[in-house]
């Protein structure tokens, strides 16, 4: 951080913050200090936009965001730092805009690019602290792995459907992330918002926290959550505390770490298969417009592999629902001499459903290239996207 003996508090700042400078915990020197620190959040999105909103009202002297998605319709449900007339903006951008009217006096850094192993060490290298508002496990590994080299606490937090959690990861103070998730998770296991849903209050209850773990490393102050795990059920609105420590064996800052360099691990939840793993031939793909002459011309049968929540969103015509998780018991129910279509929201799904109907004796199935999302862009428009 920045040296706070050469940082003054304007009277328009000293009337901003005066709620913060009654605090004893904060006082003149802790709006010093906060005004002096440099935040950098990773992604702009559920997790992103009340973290960002509150650093900036807090006065946060220099705020950047990482993300490189635009604004789109699906988001607003909790992505408050943007609004209906920027659908389609930058996220980066959008925010900018938002923290501009919040506080004028906050710097904001943008950053319209995917966080990788290429850029992340420059992006994050001067900043004091970073903040992983990330939605994907490529990501949080690549946020953990750039705060232990260079050694920034990673205020760590997480939301699906209705659970949260949140951590300040620090290889200084106790474990990383890594020592308490060495690997990631099966991909079926671990959907990420877009297809297992969020409640829209989760973000901003996740976030604030992240923003207050973010406030209180500043200052100096209170007790960071250094080796212990919040996890949030909001449906039972019941918060649990766990013990995590750190881990002797860890591959990143164990005693003999193995990692030593940051990685694009894009092979986490199907994004690109491990070696040796299923690897669907272009054969097995059909093409939204493919699929729409054949369904005017042929037999086919088509299955949705999307959860029931979503089949009752809109299906494509005459589509039968059979969610993947149920596909092992109710395989009985397909013939295997018909042409077969599977489909689910992006392909991930579908393909996961190909993978098993092939090893069952399938051998005419095939997956809708980008799934239901592409037949709305490329086909029926009058279907909304989620």
């Amino acid at each position: 951080m920045n040296d706070k003996s050469m940082v003054g508090l304007s009277h328009e700042e000293i009337q901003r913050y005066s709620r913060h400078l009654l605090l004893p915990e904060v006082g003149l020197e802790g709006q010093k200090k906060l005004k002096s620190a440099s935040v950098l959040i990773i992604g702009a999105g559920g997790l992103g936009s009340p973290i960002a909103m509150y650093l900036a009202a807090a006065g946060i002297g220099r705020i950047g965001l990482v993300d490189m998605d635009v604004v789109e319709e699906s988001n607003l449900q909790r992505q408050i730092i943007h609004d209906s007339d920027r659908t389609g903006e930058l996220k980066t951008e959008s925010a900018r805009r938002s923290i501009a009217r919040i506080n004028p006096f906050v710097q904001v850094d943008t950053y319209c690019e995917k966080f990788t192993a290429e850029n992340a060490l420059n992006i994050a290298r001067d900043y004091d602290i970073i903040i992983d508002g990330a939605d994907n496990f490529p990501t949080r590994y690549l946020v953990n792995d750039v705060c232990v080299i260079l050694g920034k606490p990673n205020v760590y937090g997480s939301i699906l459907r209705f659970e949260g959690q949140a951590s300040v990861f620090s290889a200084k103070h106790g474990p990383c992330y890594r020592c308490l998730y060495p690997e990631p998770p099966p991909e079926d296991l671990a959907p990420n918002c877009a297809e297992g849903g969020v409640i829209g209050v989760l973000p901003g209850m996740i976030g604030t926290i992240q923003a207050n773990e973010a406030i209180k490393i500043i200052i100096g102050k209170g007790t960071p959550l250094y080796n212990r795990l919040l996890v949030l059920d909001a449906l039972d609105m019941r918060f649990r505390e766990m013990k995590i420590s750190k881990n002797p064996d860890c591959s990143l800052c164990g005693n003999t770490p193995t990692i030593t360099a940051l990685i694009d691990s894009q092979y986490y939840c199907g994004i690109t298969p491990k070696s040796g793993e299923y690897r669907m031939d272009r054969n097995e793909f059909i093409s939204p417009y493919e699929l729409a002459e054949k369904l005017d011309n042929d037999d086919v049968l088509l299955v949705d592999v999307r959860s029931p929540e979503e089949h009752a969103i809109f299906a494509i015509e005459n589509s039968i629902s059979i969610p993947l998780q149920e596909l092992t018991a109710r395989v009985g129910e397909l013939n295997k001499q018909r042409d077969i279509v599977i489909y689910c929201k992006s392909g991930i799904r579908g393909a996961k459903a190909v993978e098993f109907l092939n090893a069952e004796g399938f051998a005419r199935v095939r997956n809708l290239d980008g799934g239901i999302a592409a037949w709305a862009k490329e086909v029926d428009r009058e279907i909304p996207g989620y």
